[in-house]
């Protein structure tokens, strides 16, 4: 057992807890006691918020189960236990041919940890969320069980795990279906816009066409501009040669925590204007490998780290029908007008197809993704998003949260006592302690 700061992404909150590796799936569960009372599965710390946090309990580092256990690439089929990273299974499949089903935004998250978030892509109009493609998976429970989930077999818990914040047990392994590609590139292209209407037109125009739709939005604009920003489309494209290379580690890294946050008023609105004008053209097409596209980021190791010493809140919430297109521009206006804005904001339709997780986020509507440096105004800010949100039958992203109160959660999520059935009683994290109402 050691103890170590396990921090999320977001580097907020910031706790020292206990910390276990579990290396073989073959391994039990530690006990608990009166000094550790609660278990909590940690993959690689990628969830912005405290869901893979367990202040008083013990962390289950599950980097070590990272092998393959079988791959057919005639069908397509792959499975892996629940540490392998994203990245390492780009690594092996992509010049087989076969692609994700589903990514988020960082190759860097465990498979696990997207089976237990229910991650979404660019491609959630078609394909639907990460869980759509689980095919099975075992559940390691704390009285020693170990449960093979599928839709035929242990249903219950197969929806209960899949968007489960890891509160249901310990995932060993997962089997996935892929999707077929013929080569790692895509044919993308990027439009400018210039307010939210527009934005909603371009989505609307794109979503039979192209399988990848994804929108960069300039929050600090206002006016005629509210919502003006750039929308990418793309599709796999053949390609001659298959680059079969998947970085494995960030080509740059942020050094160190800077002693102030990089982002604030005055380099948010000057970015904003300089990202939104670096494209001069209407239309801009080009051939481009799938990483750039789908992980912009991850090429710059620790970037959580230009927000300063407390870190980062990332909000993410959907809103569903008319009313929530109405919503997201009245929460446009204001954080422009709040001056709070977010240096990477980004807009996306969510289509119909639901996942099988009990408490998935994704549902029909519009999503809108924002990063904030961590101050009291911006605590402000998202309560009022979060009452906006609840008007309309939204919701937000538990992967993306550190502060929303218990009854936000009951109303984003009415699945929530139908779930709390499925709950391993050995396991607990600092986000549902919070959003139970048994937060220590």
């Amino acid at each position: 057992m050691t103890e170590r700061g396990y921090t999320s992404w977001g580097r907020f909150p910031q706790i020292n807890q206990l910390g276990r590796s579990f290396a073989w799936r073959s391994d039990e569960l530690p006990v608990t006691s009166e000094d550790t009372d609660s278990l909590l599965p940690y993959g690689n710390g990628r969830s912005y918020g405290d869901v893979c946090l367990n202040r008083g309990g013990i962390v289950l580092s599950t980097r070590g189960l990272n092998r393959f256990i079988n791959f057919d690439p005639e069908a397509g089929i792959l499975r892996c236990e629940a540490g392998v990273l994203l990245a390492e299974i780009l690594q092996l499949i992509v010049p087989a041919g076969w692609f994700l089903a589903v990514s988020p935004g960082t190759r860097y998250a465990t498979v696990g940890g997207a089976l237990a978030n229910d991650v979404h892509g660019k491609n959630h109009h078609q394909a639907g969320a990460f869980g759509c493609h689980v095919i099975a998976f075992e559940l390691l429970r704390s009285d020693g069980s170990r449960n093979l989930c599928s839709r035929e077999e242990n249903k219950e818990l197969f929806g209960a795990t899949i968007g489960g914040l890891g509160l249901t047990g310990l995932i060993t392994w997962v089997e996935l279906q892929l999707r077929p590609v013929n080569g790692s590139m895509l044919k993308e292209e990027t439009l400018k816009f210039a307010n939210v209407d527009e934005f909603f037109h371009l989505s609307e125009a794109s979503d039979q066409d192209f399988e990848y739709t994804v929108a960069w939005v300039d929050c600090a604009s206002k006016g005629d501009s509210l919502g003006r920003g750039l929308f990418a489309r793309a599709n796999h494209v053949p390609s001659e040669t298959v680059q079969a290379k998947v970085d494995l580690e960030p080509r740059i890294s942020v050094p160190f925590q800077l002693p102030c946050s990089l982002i604030n008023g005055f380099t948010l609105k000057m970015f904003n204007a300089w990202w939104y004008r670096r494209q001069r053209e209407r239309r801009k097409t080009r051939k481009v490998h799938f990483q750039p596209f789908f992980y912009p980021l991850d090429s710059i190791g620790n970037w959580n780290l230009m927000y300063g010493p407390k870190g980062l809140l990332q909000y993410q919430c959907v809103l569903p029908g008319e009313d929530g297109r109405e919503v997201l521009r009245q929460m446009l206006a204001i954080i422009a007008q709040s001056g709070n804005g977010s240096f990477l904001a980004v807009l996306k339709i969510f289509g119909e197809r639901l996942s099988p997780g009990l408490l998935s986020f994704p549902r029909p509507g519009v999503t809108l993704a924002l990063d904030f440096p961590n101050s009291p105004d911006v605590f402000r800010l998202l309560d009022r998003l979060d009452d906006m949100t609840r008007e309309v039958g939204g919701a937000v992203y538990p992967a993306k949260d550190a502060r929303m109160s218990a009854d936000s959660f009951h109303s984003y999520f009415p699945a929530y006592e139908k779930f709390s059935e499925y709950v391993d009683p050995d396991f607990s994290s600092s986000f549902w302690r919070r959003v139970s109402g048994d937060e220590l």
